[in-house]
C-alpha cells in the first residue's frame, strides 16, 4: 500500500470509527464538543509507536498530549511550557506522566556523535546525560544503555517539572502527582518509574527486564 492509499484508506476508516464510537458511546461527541476535561497530562516522544490513547486504552478527551522527538523537555522551550501551563492551571489535570519508551531514536541518536542537523540542540539534554552516566552506561550492553538512558531522560524531565511553579503550586494545594513512565514497544506495556532505585538495583532490573 502507497503513502497515498494509506492516508485514503484511514479517512475512510475514519467514518466507519466515528459512527461505530457514537453507537457504543452516544454522548461522547456531543460532550466533547461542548469542552474538555482530561485528568492526565502526558508528555511523550513523537515516535508512531507509541499513541498514549491507545496504550492507555482510554477515549478522545480523556488524555491532554505534548509529544516531541525524545520526550524532551527543555527549560525555555515555550511549547512544552505552553502546554504544562494550559493543562495544569486551566485543565486542571490531576496526573503529570513523563513517558520514554524502548528503541527511542532519539536517545539512540544522542548516544552517538554524528552531526544531525536541528537535532543537535534538541539532543542536547540527552547527551549531557550520557556524559554524566557515562561510566556506568559503559559498563552495559548497547541496548541496556540505550533503555537507561531513556530512564534518565524521564527523571531529568520529572526533575524540571518540579521546578515550574505551576506544577509546585498544584502539586501543593491540589494534589496533583507526576509519574514517570516507560513504555516498551515490543510488548505494549507500561512500566512505572522507581526514581530512588540505586544503580546496582538497576542493572539487575535491567537484566530481569530483558530476560521477562
Amino acid at each position: 500500500m502507497t503513502s497515498q492509499d494509506r492516508l485514503t484508506a484511514a479517512l475512510s476508516q475514519n467514518k466507519e470509527w466515528a459512527a461505530q464510537t457514537a453507537q457504543q458511546h452516544p454522548d461522547l461527541f456531543p460532550t466533547l464538543a461542548a469542552g474538555q476535561q482530561p485528568e492526565i497530562l502526558w508528555i511523550g516522544c513523537s515516535d508512531s509507536r507509541c499513541p498514549e490513547t491507545t496504550m492507555l486504552g482510554l477515549q478522545p478527551g480523556d488524555v491532554f498530549v505534548h509529544r516531541n522527538i525524545a520526550n524532551v523537555l527543555h527549560a525555555a522551550d515555550l511549547s512544552s511550557s505552553a502546554v504544562i501551563e494550559y493543562a495544569v492551571r486551566h485543565l486542571r489535570v490531576r496526573h503529570v506522566v513523563i513517558c520514554g519508551h524502548t528503541s527511542c531514536g532519539g536517545v539512540a541518536a544522542a548516544m552517538g556523535n554524528k552531526q544531525l542537523g536541528i537535532l543537535d540542540p534538541w539532543l542536547m539534554p540527552l547527551r549531557q546525560l550520557r556524559e554524566q552516566h557515562l561510566v556506568t552506561l559503559q559498563s552495559l550492553s548497547p541496548e541496556d544503555a540505550m533503555l537507561r538512558l531513556a530512564e534518565l531522560n524521564v527523571q531529568e524531565g520529572l526533575r524540571l517539572l518540579k521546578q515550574k511553579n505551576v506544577v509546585l503550586e498544584a502539586v501543593e494545594q491540589r494534589g496533583l502527582q507526576l509519574h514517570g513512565l516507560i513504555y516498551d514497544v515490543g510488548s505494549g506495556v507500561l512500566r512505572p518509574m522507581d526514581t530512588d532505585e540505586s544503580e546496582e538495583a538497576v542493572k539487575a532490573r535491567l537484566v530481569a527486564f530483558k530476560t521477562e
